[in-house]
């Protein structure tokens, strides 16, 4: 998927926390450590019969006509470990995306939460140790998310209502619902043009 514009660098200070992290390390290669609390997650009800809230999750505020993208080390194996991108309206108006590792490999995907969540995710085994990007397109009624490594083709991983008139900020988010002592290594955050298209 080809933009008009390369999307431009975020720095770290331009987003505000929503969910204190443990610990946070901005690193002299411009990388910034998240590691989240054990416990951990953001979910609404289905199946599982919980609500979580309360993912450290770097937001700026995400307009209409934009693009956000997030980058980071697919190093992670424990079962929930995650890493993404979240979009935030509210507390029941959010989308997650990125890669989960769930039933022992990582899954690329997205949970939309409108009141409650839903789930859908890829195997994508080929991604493990490797850079992810994600990368969520905001335009019209639409979110667009996509995803991939480097040297690969944007993949499609979810489309997802949003109305216009929504206020929603979204970055870099991670969690760790089943376990304390996870590491995120982000490797970049930028804001840019949304893709063109939803098809080439």
């Amino acid at each position: 998927m080809e933009h008009e514009q390369a999307p431009q660098p975020v720095d770290w200070t331009a987003g505000s926390w929503l969910g204190q992290p443990v610990r946070v390390e901005a690193t002299p290669a411009g990388e910034l450590l998240v590691e989240p609390a054990a416990g951990s997650d953001l979910w609404r009800h289905t199946s599982y019969g919980f609500v979580h809230d309360d993912a450290p999750a770097l937001l700026a505020p995400f307009a209409v006509g934009s693009a956000v993208e997030v980058s980071f080390r697919l190093d992670y194996t424990e079962q929930f470990d995650q890493a993404g991108v979240l979009v935030r309206v509210d507390e029941e108006h959010w989308v997650k995306a990125g890669v989960e590792v769930s039933d022992g490999q990582p899954q690329v995907g997205a949970v939309v939460t409108r009141g409650v969540s839903d789930w859908s995710v890829a195997p994508v085994p080929e991604w493990a140790g490797r850079e992810v990007t994600v990368r969520v397109s905001r335009a019209g009624d639409a979110l667009t998310v996509r995803a991939r490594v480097a040297g690969q083709p944007w993949r499609l991983v979810r489309l997802a209502p949003l109305a216009p008139e929504a206020v929603a900020t979204a970055g870099p988010y991670c969690c760790a619902p089943t376990r304390g002592g996870l590491t995120v290594r982000f490797t970049g955050w930028r804001h840019g043009p949304p893709d063109a298209a939803l098809h080439e």
